[in-house]
């Protein structure tokens, strides 16, 4: 079942939590595997991703939410669905997409570790209408799903909180005007170019899995387009082509 817009508690059967103190560090265990360097972060008040993050606040999301593990290509939000948790991104990627009415997609941001869909969840719960989005996971990710009503009554009650979403939705803006421009403004050459190189820098590698048909999806254009161009990139000598990966070189 969806775990934001499907009704059971995503990890009810499954996900067993607790708290343990460890000098000042408090660390979430969750199925063997302790979430420290997220809190850590948040307890020596550094900025993550362009927010900041204190540690308050992420024990209370903690307290009010459930964490899972989900795989890449995992949908967590589909176009249509209500809006019943936010994703909150502990470690891993996800991907929000929008399609047209003939089901091509086009990226319009990645959520990165300490960040959330705080944009398309908010407007659609508050308007009481539909998701206008796709989410599906990019890597795989450990998110904290905190119920859409905790996350509106906070608004009021957590400055801390109020903060984190003020961030967000600035970032989010910035990141749909970007997109907006590279469509209106970009060549599609450019715009795989720009692709890549983000995809590298995210990964943290050179070494990019995935298929053709997939950046086709994510630029919203057709997989021989894509084909094309990446030979292009290849020729001018910036990517290396193989047949599962692609390997960025300059």
């Amino acid at each position: 079942m969806n775990p934001i817009s499907g009704g059971r508690d995503p990890d009810q059967d499954s996900l067993k939590s607790s708290f343990a103190q460890n000098g000042s560090k408090v660390c979430l265990l969750q199925s063997g595997r302790y979430l420290c360097s997220l809190i850590e972060q948040a307890s020596n008040k550094q900025r993550m991703e362009g927010f900041l993050i204190n540690n308050d606040l992420l024990k209370e999301l903690m307290k009010l939410g459930s964490v899972n593990t989900f795989e890449p290509e995992a949908v967590l939000m589909n176009e249509g669905s209500s809006v019943r948790a936010i994703p909150i991104v502990l470690s891993g990627s996800i991907k929000v997409l929008r399609s047209d009415e003939d089901g091509k997609e086009i990226l319009l941001y990645y959520i990165n570790p300490g960040e959330s869909c705080i944009m398309s969840c908010f407007g659609n719960s508050c308007a009481g209408s539909q998701s206008k989005i796709k989410a599906i996971v990019d890597d795989r990710a450990e998110v904290l799903m905190l119920p859409i009503q905790k996350a509106r009554e906070m608004i009021s009650t957590n400055p801390a909180w109020g903060d984190f979403v003020l961030h967000l939705y600035n970032r989010r803006f910035e990141e749909l005007l970007g997109t907006v421009n590279a469509i209106a403004f970009q060549k599609m050459d450019e715009r795989l170019w720009n692709l890549l190189k983000t995809k590298a820098r995210r990964a943290g590698s050179p070494s990019l899995p995935g298929t053709h048909q997939q950046l086709a999806d994510e630029l919203g254009t057709a997989r021989e387009v894509v084909s094309r161009l990446l030979k292009q990139l290849e020729k001018d000598g910036k990517i290396t082509l193989t047949r599962s990966k692609i390997f960025v070189l300059a």
